[in-house]
């Protein structure tokens, strides 16, 4: 079995068994993951950890994602780490917006396995 890992990716995401799957996805891939259930405590993750990428959903309680991808663009710390946004918002407007707010790769829901790891292997350099 492969023990090296490729990176650490951060994803903040509202729903637990969403959180869920994508960290067992990542994980069973030989990704390092951080959990992060809200913004705020994405962003304090972000700054300590420096994770390698972030995947963040849109939709969540207080601080979108949509905010959160600014937020961490601005920051001087985080302004290079790539973000992948996952959203259920599917429309072409939501794509181009979430590109807008610095997001570097956009992925709906439902996706598969392969879909999320393509993503993340999009940005990851």
């Amino acid at each position: 079995m492969n023990t090296t890992l490729l990176g650490t990716i951060l994803i903040v995401e509202d729903s637990p068994s969403e959180l869920e799957l994508m960290s067992h996805y990542l994980q069973e891939s030989g990704y390092h993951v951080i959990q992060a259930t809200g913004a705020k405590e994405a962003l304090e993750k972000a700054l300590l950890e420096q994770p390698d990428a972030i995947v963040t959903d849109v939709v969540m309680p207080g601080v979108s994602g949509f905010e959160l991808c600014r937020y961490l663009k601005r920051n001087p710390v985080t302004e290079k780490v790539p973000i992948v946004i996952c959203s259920s918002k599917n429309l072409e407007i939501d794509r181009l917006w979430g590109m807008r707010q610095g997001a570097d790769a956009y992925l709906t829901k439902p996706y598969t396995r392969e879909q999320l790891l393509r993503a993340i292997k999009s940005v990851v350099i």
